[in-house]
């Protein structure tokens, strides 16, 4: 566990609350805006709620190599509402200690409890994470005053930056454009991170917290991080960053000084891997049975998922290890 010494304010971290600009935890220094790639990191698990700590380390130093930007631990793709709070706590430790100072750890703190995501904030900035993400409440539906107040109150209670987490699909709440920028006039939420799929609503929020210039706006669906970032989105969390994550990189690069003629096909093969990869099974959950057999077909970390989803049988995996051997080929053997 790092030390943290307090700096700034008299409030853990150094935080200062609306109005003022968000000062840095321990960790490294989060960029304002954050951009490029950030990777949703794998949790490479030894059994369905035991960390991998060696896989651990192999997976964040290949991302780094790859040259993302940031990693994202405990988001959907990292199973992290599916872990228990020792293994959440146990990921928080490994994630900062294998990625030193070198890439901002961003650490989903979602939780049906207040109190419970607040404590995980506090323990990822103990561990030296450089923000933490929140989806809001869970389970029980909320209106958009509701969703507001609770993100204020997080974030008065966060000792680290926090990003607002937009994830419809799975906690049936939905972040407004016009909630983000009453949201971003808080001085400790630092960006939003989309994964509704919808490109006027990110363009939207672009155009809302146009008054915040440090105000970091992410997708997450690979498919359209391209023309995302074409138009003035900052980056992506992209799922596929954990597998080929230069590819991914080069993308953002080739997107982000506008470049078309490096763009097509740059996207033409995250397409691809998105459709070889993510849709082996034949139910919602085939996109994380696929990216981690994948992961583990590389050598990466296992393919054991924490419950309830359980690792693809013979057939799938010898249809990701024959796509995962073509796209490595096609790569160039990366």
């Amino acid at each position: 566990m790092s030390a943290c010494g307090r700096s700034g304010s008299d409030r853990p971290g150094g935080i200062r609350l609306a109005g003022s600009r968000p000062v840095v935890s321990c960790g490294l220094t989060l960029p304002k805006p954050l951009r490029g790639i950030v990777t949703p990191l794998l949790t490479p698990l030894r059994t369905p709620d035991g960390i991998d700590r060696r896989g651990l380390k192999r997976l964040i130093r290949h991302v780094e190599a790859g040259g993302v930007n940031g990693i994202f631990i405990l988001g959907t793709t990292g199973e992290g509402p599916a872990l228990s709070r020792r293994a959440q706590e146990e990921m928080i430790h490994g994630s900062c200690e294998a990625a030193g100072a070198r890439v901002p750890v961003l650490v989903g703190v979602t939780h049906p409890s207040f109190a419970d995501a607040v404590a995980l904030a506090r323990a990822s900035r103990a561990a030296g994470a450089s923000a933490v993400v929140t989806a809001g409440p869970v389970y029980f539906p909320v209106a958009q005053p509701q969703l507001e107040a609770y993100t204020r109150r997080f974030a008065d209670a966060s000792p680290l930056p926090v990003f607002v987490y937009n994830m419809p699909s799975h906690t049936h709440a939905f972040f407004e454009a016009e909630t983000v920028a009453r949201l971003a006039e808080h001085g400790n939420i630092a960006g939003l991170k989309d994964s509704s799929g919808q490109i006027m609503y990110l363009e939207n929020c672009r155009a809302a917290t146009a008054h915040r210039r440090d105000f970091t706006l992410m997708t997450g669906p690979e498919e359209m991080m391209a023309e995302c970032v074409m138009n003035g989105i900052h980056g992506g969390v992209n799922g596929g960053s954990n597998l080929f994550p230069a590819l991914y990189v080069a993308l953002y690069k080739a997107a982000a000084r506008g470049d078309l003629d490096a763009v097509r096909p740059l996207r033409a093969r995250v397409l691809d891997i998105s459709r070889r990869l993510y849709n082996a099974g034949t139910y919602g959950s085939s996109y994380l049975q696929g990216i981690k057999c994948a992961a583990s077909v590389m050598g990466l970390c296992s393919d054991v998922l924490a419950a309830p989803y359980e690792r693809f049988g013979p057939a799938e995996k010898e249809t990701i290890a024959a796509h995962v051997r073509e796209i490595q080929a096609e790569l160039g053997g990366s």
